[in-house]
């Protein structure tokens, strides 16, 4: 099951209530389905609480039924048709169209001066043409529409939300998206979908987490290359020393750090100094290994 359709399982447990967010909530899935014109409209899902959810919506919003729709426990592609002219007048003018005219979709901003509207209109183009990337592997919510003055518009009434998506459009069809985990994160609690919103937030979570965890994990392993070849680059040079015979004339200090270096050449600096008695800090230490490296170079 994929993270768009458990979203929308998530939407379809909402209520539909008040008259006024179930006809922006049809209005937005009309303006995001299939076909929206004067002569017809179909309406293709393959989720089956979308499909439960459609009759009790158009009802509530419209006061009809549709003249074709799924037989109870039909699965695969459910289709969804209202071809009578006379529902088809009814529905253009609730939503403000005139059905006289050619029908020239856009937003109809008066019929969603309320938040409440707002949000709905915004589930129900989600429901009919959105689509969202499981968050684990990416952060992408799109709405796609076949109308390019309606996607147009949608930018426009997303950022007087408080939410500007990006758009572009693919084979013919205009794309709204987010691409930033916050957006979708506020995108998917205004539309009523707050359990998927906290998946989103937790996958960013977990992939921060992961992220410093691994930066982590990088930064010692360069850290402890750097020490172990210092390391080896001391070892090398106490031994020169000793070849030449230049060991035994250097002061007390520098003999007991290159002995003890030659004893434990696997310890850190840190590890190391504690071995001193008593012990010296990694500043002394580290100026007493550097004195040694230089002498061998002389």
């Amino acid at each position: 099951m994929s993270f768009s359709f458990e979203a929308k399982n998530e939407l379809c447990r909402l209520p539909v209530q008040k008259l006024c967010c179930a006809r922006a909530e049809a209005y937005g899935i009309l303006l995001y389905c299939n076909t929206f014109s004067a002569t017809e409209v179909r309406i293709i899902t393959e989720n089956p609480n979308f499909s439960a959810r459609l009759p009790k919506l158009f009802h509530r919003a419209f006061g009809l039924q549709f003249d074709r729709q799924p037989e109870p426990g039909q699965a695969g592609k459910l289709v969804f048709q209202i071809t009578d002219p006379q529902k088809l007048d009814h529905i253009i003018n609730l939503l403000g169209y005139d059905p006289r005219q050619n029908l020239v979709l856009h937003i109809n901003f008066a019929m969603l001066e309320e938040n409440c509207c707002r949000a709905s209109f915004l589930r129900g183009a989600f429901f009919a043409g959105g689509s969202i990337t499981d968050p684990m592997k990416r952060y992408h919510l799109e709405l796609s529409t076949s109308h390019f003055q309606v996607g147009r518009e949608l930018e426009v009434l997303l950022r007087e939300c408080g939410y500007p998506p990006k758009g572009l459009t693919r084979n013919g069809a205009f794309i709204t998206y987010f691409k930033q985990s916050r957006q979708i994160e506020d995108f998917l609690t205004l539309i009523g979908a707050p359990v998927a919103a906290m998946h989103v937030m937790s996958a960013k979570v977990e992939k921060d987490l992961r992220n410093s965890v691994n930066r982590r994990l990088n930064c010692d392993s360069a850290n402890l290359d750097k020490a172990v070849e210092a390391a080896q680059e001391q070892v090398e040079a106490i031994r020169l020393l000793q070849s030449r015979g230049q060991l035994e004339q250097l002061p007390e200090k520098l003999q007991t750090t290159a002995s003890l270096r030659m004893e434990y050449p696997e310890l850190t600096l840190s590890e190391l100094a504690e071995v001193f008695d008593p012990p010296v800090t990694k500043s002394c230490l580290n100026h007493r290994l550097r004195k040694l490296v230089e002498l061998s170079k002389t």
